[in-house]
């Protein structure tokens, strides 16, 4: 069997990341690019780190990293999920721990 990258990774960390999401699905996988990435030093590296699978696992694996791609954005969508009562709340709320501060430096 042969092995192909399925991710580029931006460190080698992040393509260990994605061989565990892989690996809780029953996907083998290797990663590569330990020693390329330490030649460098202190330069920032990329395109090193790799993650590799077998042909069989390809259409899963895809799915898989897909996800991981995209859930990466979630916590700025989350943000902007926000309603006007929330964001008026946090308001009141930041308003009120003001005027107690204000309240208790007065006393």
């Amino acid at each position: 069997m042969t092995m192909q990258i399925i991710y580029k990774a931006s460190d080698v960390t992040e393509a260990h990341i994605v061989a565990g999401l892989l690996h809780a699905n029953g996907i083998e996988s290797h990663v590569g690019g330990h020693y390329l990435q330490g030649a460098i030093g202190d330069i920032a590296a990329f395109d090193f780190a790799n993650v590799q699978i077998d042909d069989e696992d390809i259409v899963l694996a895809q799915s898989i990293i897909h996800a991981y791609e995209n859930n990466q954005e979630k916590p700025v969508e989350d943000f902007k999920k926000h309603t006007l009562a929330d964001k008026l709340l946090i308001v009141l709320l930041l308003s009120l721990l003001v005027i107690f501060i204000l309240y208790l430096s007065i006393r």
